[in-house]
Order: C-alpha cells, then structure tokens, then sequence
C-alpha cells in the first residue's frame, strides 16, 4: 500500500493508492474505518457472537446500521455468517482471519482513543469560540 505519494510517483500496476477514490482500497477502508465498522470488528475480537448480544454489546447501533455492516463485511470476506438448523434458526457472527487481522489493528486505534479521550475531550471545550 502507498500512501501521500505524488501524482509523479504513483505506484504502478499492482500496487495500491489509497488515497485514489477509484482504488478498491479506498472504499474498503471507508466501511472498515467507518464509526459502526471500526465498533462491530473490535467487539468480535472477543469471540462470535449472536446478532442480538452484538447489537447489546454496540450500544446505539441502530439494527438496520448493524445489518448493513454486517452484510458489508461478510460479502468483503471479513465476517463469517453462521446459521444453526435450529427452529428459529440461530445466526452468529464471527471474525474470519483477514478480519481478525484488521480487527487487531483497529483495536490499537479504539486503545488509543480510549487513552486520549478526557484529553481531546477538554481541549476542545476550553479551545472552543464561545
């Protein structure tokens, strides 16, 4: 991956540019770096999970925004979709490798945000215009 490079030294055939709005990097890291996105990866870290504790476990996520995702990441290879034969059926949600590689990535992000969070949190209320 290549990124901040200029237009003189863009990568060749094989090679990816991010910051190209027609590489498929691009949107890939729109859904994966999205609010929900980066929240539904980093939550099954911990393990698969049924769509109802997912959605507990998120919080504000709406279902629809969770179906959406979730359908996004398994047609993108990074989710596995489980159904049980059961009646009703029971459907868990799981990392697939690739997933759990940027979940791990994802989750340095979701550290640092926890650290730095009252920080950024009170330089913007005393930093802000009245």
């Amino acid at each position: 991956m290549t990124v901040g490079v200029p237009d003189s030294d863009r990568p060749r055939l094989g090679e990816r540019d991010v910051f190209d709005k027609e590489c498929p990097a691009h949107a890939i890291l729109g859904k994966v770096t999205s609010r929900w996105g980066v929240l539904i990866l980093a939550a099954l870290l911990d393990g698969s999970m049924r769509y109802h504790v997912l959605r507990d476990r998120i919080g504000s996520i709406s279902e629809k925004m969770l179906s959406q995702n979730l359908r996004t990441f398994t047609d993108y290879g990074l989710v596995e979709r489980t159904v049980e034969p059961t009646v009703p059926p029971q459907v868990s949600y799981a990392l697939t490798p690739i997933g759990h590689e940027a979940a791990e990535k994802l989750h340095g992000l979701l550290e640092w945000v926890s650290t730095r969070a009252e920080e950024i949190e009170t330089f913007r209320l005393t930093n802000s215009p009245a």
